[in-house]
Parts: C-alpha cells; sequence; structure tokens
C-alpha cells in the first residue's frame, strides 16, 4: 500500500500523443510509447507563476494564469510526444505547424462558442423579454455546438485513443490519491471519470458564462462579442475556484451532485484503456510523486 496524499497534495494531468503528461507540485513529466513499445520520458522542473508571484495565486486570479500555463506546457508536450510516437514514416509535424494549428483553433472556437451564439442572441432578443431566459437559450447553443464537436471527434481512431490515455491518467490519479500502490492491477479498478478533468471545467465555464453574460443586458452584436471576448479571464477564474472545490470536497452529497454533469460528459472524452495505456501513465505519475 503506498502513502495517501493529504488532500491539499494534488496531481493531474493530460493525454498526449501516445501518451501522458503528469504534473505535480514543481514536476512535470511526459510519458510516451515509441512504435517499438518502449516507453520515453521527458521531465521537467517548473515553479508555477501563482506561487512565483504571490498576486497571481490570489483566487480568482490563479485559475486564468493556470490555464494559460497548462495550455503552453501542454503544447510542448504535445510537440514531444509527436516527435517520439509517430514513425520514421509518418510526417512530423515542425514546432511552427502547432502553433498555427493552435491559432487556428482558437479562432475557429470563438467563432463557434463566442459569435455564433452572440449572433443567435441578437436575433431573438426582440421576441424575449426575460434576460435570463435569453442567456438559458443562448446557452444551449453554445453547449450543443460544443456537444456536436466532441462526437464529431469521435469518428477520429486517433482521437478515440487519445480518450484512452485520457482514461488511464485519470485512473492513475485516483489510485495515487487513494493511497494505492501504482499498478496495472490497482489503477484498473479505478474510473475514468474524475472530477478535476479539463472536460468538466469547460461544461462550468458554460454555466458560469450564463450567469456573467445576463449581467450584459442587451447589447448589440458587436458590443457583446467584445464584452464576452473581456470577460473570459473572469469567467475561467470563477470556474477554476469552482472545479477545485468540487475536486476537494468530492465526497459530500451535495457536490457529487454539482460535479455529475462534467462526469457524465466524460463518458465522450474517456475511455476505458488497455494495461498498455495505464503502464504510460503509471510511469509518467512514478516521475512527479
Amino acid at each position: 500500500m503506498g502513502c495517501k496524499p493529504k488532500p491539499e497534495d494534488i496531481a493531474g494531468g493530460q493525454a498526449i500523443l501516445e501518451g501522458v503528461m503528469m504534473r505535480h507540485g514543481n514536476k512535470i513529466a511526459a510519458a510516451v510509447r515509441r512504435p517499438d513499445k518502449e516507453i520515453v520520458f521527458q521531465e521537467r522542473e517548473y515553479i508555477p507563476l501563482t506561487k512565483r508571484y504571490k498576486v497571481l495565486g490570489w483566487p480568482l486570479v490563479r485559475g486564468t494564469v493556470s490555464l494559460f500555463e497548462m495550455m503552453v506546457l501542454g503544447i510542448k508536450c504535445l510537440m514531444f510526444s509527436a516527435e517520439v510516437a509517430l514513425s520514421e514514416e509518418e510526417q512530423k509535424p515542425q514546432g511552427w505547424e502547432l502553433y498555427v494549428s493552435l491559432a487556428i483553433s482558437l479562432s475557429v472556437a470563438i467563432f463557434f462558442f463566442v459569435v455564433v451564439p452572440a449572433f443567435f442572441f441578437t436575433k431573438i432578443k426582440t421576441f424575449i423579454d426575460s434576460l435570463i431566459l435569453l442567456n438559458i437559450l443562448e446557452g444551449c447553443v453554445r453547449l450543443g455546438l460544443f456537444l456536436s464537436f466532441l462526437a464529431a471527434t469521435l469518428l477520429m481512431s486517433d482521437m478515440r485513443r487519445v480518450y484512452m490515455y485520457h482514461g488511464a491518467e485519470h485512473k492513475t490519479v485516483f489510485a495515487w490519491e487513494d493511497g494505492q500502490d501504482l499498478t496495472v492491477e490497482n489503477v484498473k479498478n479505478y474510473s475514468t471519470r474524475h472530477p478535476r478533468c479539463g472536460t468538466s471545467f469547460i461544461l462550468f465555464v458554460m454555466i458560469v458564462s450564463i450567469l456573467v453574460f445576463s449581467l450584459l443586458g442587451r447589447p448589440d452584436f458587436l458590443h457583446r462579442v467584445i464584452y464576452k471576448i473581456l470577460l473570459m479571464p473572469v469567467i475561467a477564474g470563477i470556474s477554476y475556484e469552482a472545479i477545485r472545490f468540487t475536486g476537494k470536497f468530492s465526497r459530500f452529497k451535495l457536490v457529487q451532485v454539482l460535479s455529475w454533469p462534467g462526469l457524465a460528459l466524460q463518458k465522450i472524452t474517456t475511455r476505458e484503456p488497455d494495461d498498455d495505456q495505464i503502464e504510460v501513465a503509471i510511469a509518467a505519475m512514478k516521475k512527479v510523486v
């Protein structure tokens, strides 16, 4: 039996190409399985900005900072995994190609999850008096687009494998949090759905945005788009605190009810991993704990 961590001792990570990145304290490790089945590691020490600068660690501020950091670190780990996981015959992406892809992805996300819902809002606002109802309907459009996007990713075999590694990451984190020895047999017993998952975070963002955007009133289309973009850090900060709360107090029934929608959504973004994928997640975790 391993040593059970303290409740404030948090570990987490993300799935990458044929591997898993884990983060705990100031340590980050990515483990990726090569085509010849060998596991290759990338390790680094990294002190978060929220620890280096006190003001950035304040509640509501730390969420946006942490989100930006994880995006940058995630891209670096993704670049490493692409170099390792792809065979010699496959074309490996250059660094600039990933950054261009990220810029395009962010632009597409803003269009579909900010511009399109705002356009819908301005078209129906003359027919509905209730501001809350307007924002709920707009939120439903945003959620519908998001679910459609996730459903479409299931048609891609590469994404299904990423979701399996995502499940392996969650199982391994659960086993570590429970103080279990990190073996494949122990890890297999745990759930693929974790309350601190980024998928749950996105759902919190959509719920919080309905409440925050209700304070904007009924601006015209252009101003609504601008206000929504400017308020993204605020929404991210509130959502980050909410996801930390549900992760910390997940043993309570009320919190479990609040976490349920996000956990249900993870049925799309996680899949049951095989033993080899669990082995990779365990290897990454052992490098940071």
